[in-house]
């Protein structure tokens, strides 16, 4: 079966990679190992005995941010696909040795994602929701939802289902599903004029109370406050102390 359009991987663009293990690994229960690269410093975050995230260093200075990778079956067929659905390139196709072929690319209201070819074995278990640490929901915050889900429904072959009313100005929180499972939900952007539209990781763990303290102790700031979500769980959005947005759920 294809794993087109399936959450595979999260990756945190961070200039002191110190730093951000400090803070994620106590929050999320991460240990960490590098990735042993040649003329690369890339540290994968693990959750147990299961790789879930990716810390690497950017190119030049930037706001920090944590990047979705959403897996396809043709790295280069899906690059060409995200242009002529009015999308853009950012770093076309290329092998990851022993991983696959990935690129970054950004969909047409501009939010950025990675794309993952990966060989023979399939997606991983970064994307898990009933494992602490592991990824459980993809927010899109978006200038223009509508357009986005049709893009993303063109490209990775999503389908809507529920949509959440929000009231007037947000208008719906809409859900979408891969292969009959919700993995995530888009909604209209609330942010100062110019705000760039953006995807938002979520994590599990065992306790959004704990995590919210945690977040806080460590020098991150708490966005909002345990909030109940459909399912009976709780969500926290935070941001670590170097500036990159994230969000976890789970019970109280």
């Amino acid at each position: 079966m294809s794993d087109q359009g399936a959450p595979c991987w999260y990756e945190l663009a961070t200039a002191d990679p110190a730093a951000s293990q400090a803070f994620y690994g106590p929050l999320l229960g991460w240990e960490f190992q590098d990735a042993g690269m040649p003329d690369f410093t890339y540290i994968l975050a693990l959750s147990g005995a299961d790789m879930v995230a990716g810390l690497m260093q950017p190119d030049a200075p930037m706001p920090e941010f944590w990047m979705v990778y959403f897996a396809v079956d043709d790295c280069d067929a899906a690059a060409a696909r995200v242009v002529d659905l009015g999308g853009g390139v950012h770093r076309p196709p290329e092998d990851i040795p022993g991983t696959g072929r990935f690129t970054i690319v950004t969909d047409p209201q501009g939010a950025a994602f990675g794309l993952l070819q990966p060989l023979s074995g399939g997606t991983g278990s970064a994307f898990d929701r009933s494992q602490n640490g592991h990824g459980n929901w993809h927010e899109l915050h978006s200038t223009a939802p509508e357009a986005a889900l049709a893009f993303y429904r063109a490209l990775l072959g999503w389908q809507a289902t529920e949509a959440i009313p929000m009231g007037a100005e947000m208008g719906s929180y809409q859900l979408f599903a891969h292969a009959g499972q919700n993995i995530g939900g888009m909604l209209r952007l609330m942010a100062p004029p110019g705000a760039p539209s953006h995807w938002l990781p979520y994590f599990v763990v065992p306790s959004v109370v704990a995590a919210r303290d945690g977040i806080a102790a460590a020098g991150g700031t708490v966005l909002q406050d345990p909030a109940e979500v459909p399912g009976g769980v709780h969500v926290v959005m935070a941001q670590d102390p170097r500036g990159a947005k994230f969000a976890v759920v789970g019970p109280l």
